[in-house]
């Protein structure tokens, strides 16, 4: 039996109960289900005393097919777990790169994904890390340089560095009246770095999210379709994401991915593609999709998640 701390998101311990759609509620469940012992808590409740790390946490159960959590504050030495799951969602701001310090000082669980690696990797200027596989871009605050950019391939997605959910993502096409209004409010006015890159037309037709778990790519793959009044996915819901495959160039250009992610303490991230270009890399809480993939292929993923999770503990002990 293993003692497991999640660390997620303030709204996501609002929500806790029956929120099938995020990937803790499944992993968290199968953990209990193994006769695990599970506590969640957010950033605000975690600390240092000296240089010992603490949480205030909550601890979980399983009822009826549903995860829950006793309504008692407990306070736990983090170094006391066998397994954390550091999983808040972005914005990656100074509340979130400062609980990152905190496990600078924990040294006995294995951590996933690595509070360090995190830190140390912006999911959309870092995927650069594979710019192969990726379509043109830039990395700029410079009108002029966006500008240029914008010119060169006349359609672009400019993006925040530090958010997610597609969320500030802007698209501009070349004549656009209002190019240089969007460029200066994504930039504020030239202050911040932005994420430049070339449109990619299929995004038309969706994007995958491709899941690694350590060195692998799970052969179990959706795509997220664009909402009518969008175009990028926007929406959690099953009416906007289906089943889709990955080639056989696909699948191996992007295990060559996870094993470098692995590498870095990524073990756990999802990519997100387009005509084979990796568009974001996401490695701060990646939504696995466990309820639509359980659904589409007829498969309990959360099984072979929790597998590698349990193995990965034995192998770092």
């Amino acid at each position: 039996m293993k003692k497991i701390l999640f660390i997620i998101d303030k709204i996501e311990l609002k929500y806790f109960e029956f929120n099938n759609l995020v990937t803790n509620f499944w992993i968290i469940k199968e953990f209990l289900e193994r006769k695990n012992e599970v506590y969640i808590t957010t950033i605000p409740n975690i600390s240092l005393k000296g240089d010992v790390a603490y949480t205030k946490c909550y601890e979980t159960f399983v009822s009826q097919n549903n995860i829950f959590y006793k309504d008692v504050i407990l306070s736990k030495e983090i170094n006391d777990f066998d397994i954390v799951m550091f999983r808040p969602d972005p914005p990656v701001d100074i509340d979130y790169i400062n609980a990152t310090y905190i496990f600078d000082f924990v040294t006995k669980p294995q951590v996933i994904n690595s509070p360090r690696a995190i830190r140390d990797f912006n999911e959309k200027l870092h995927s650069v890390y594979f710019k192969e596989l990726m379509s043109e871009n830039i990395v700029t605050s410079s009108l002029k340089d966006i500008e240029e950019f914008l010119a060169i391939n006349k359609e672009i997605v400019l993006k925040p560095l530090n958010r997610c959910f597609g969320s500030g993502v802007m698209y501009l096409y070349e004549g656009d009246p209002n190019t240089r209004t969007i460029i200066n409010t994504m930039t504020n006015n030239e202050t911040t770095l932005v994420m430049v890159q070339k449109f990619i037309t299929g995004v038309k037709k969706g994007d995958k999210r491709v899941l690694t778990l350590g060195d692998k790519v799970l052969k179990y793959c959706i795509k997220k379709l664009p909402t009518s009044d969008d175009f990028k996915f926007n929406t959690h819901n099953d009416n906007y994401i289906t089943s889709a495959e990955l080639s056989e160039e696909e699948f191996s250009n992007f295990t060559r991915v996870a094993k470098k992610l692995n590498s870095m303490g990524i073990s756990m991230a999802g990519l997100d593609v387009i005509d084979g270009k990796i568009i974001e890399v996401n490695v701060t809480s990646p939504c696995y999709f466990i309820k639509e993939i359980n659904n589409l292929y007829g498969v309990s993923v959360e099984k072979e998640i929790c597998d590698f999770l349990l193995t990965e503990t034995l192998l770092s002990l």
